[in-house]
């Protein structure tokens, strides 16, 4: 069976991908957010010039730079709940890094144990069945 030091192990793996995979999803939409905050500002630079480009009127340029502050608004709320989400699985990474780390400790000295019980030939579970040693200051 594997130890606890090994599962806290694999978790912490796990865990550092669910990071990795929420700091993408927010790099994501930071990009979606910049492009759309550049489409804003050409349709304003479209409507600013008088002169609407070839086969778009005023009326059109308007309602599509208003559907895309509407999704950049929404891109935006998006992202400041992504960059919480990365926030949280930040601590918890470094929570879990913790307890592993604690954990492997006490694997180690466990080992240490061992192989120092080993050495002197002295177990603890045999030490128990073992009568005591006679005392051999009595009279």
């Amino acid at each position: 069976m594997a130890s606890r030091a090994d599962k806290l192990g694999r978790m912490v793996s796990l865990v550092k991908l669910q990071l990795r995979l929420s700091e993408w999803k927010l790099a994501q939409l930071r990009q979606q957010e910049r492009s759309l905050q550049d489409e804003q500002e050409w349709l304003v630079g479209a409507l600013n010039d008088g002169a609407p480009p070839a086969g778009s009127s005023s009326e059109s340029i308007a309602r599509r730079l208003n559907r895309t502050s509407v999704g950049a608004r929404v891109v935006q709320a998006q992202a400041a709940q992504q960059l919480d989400q990365v926030r949280a699985e930040n601590r918890r990474v470094k929570q879990l890094e913790e307890v592993a780390k604690a954990a492997l400790a006490e694997k180690l000295r466990d080992a240490e144990k061992r192989s120092l019980e080993e050495i002197t030939g002295i177990n603890p579970a045999v030490r128990a069945w073992m009568p005591p040693p006679a005392n051999r200051n009595k009279p």
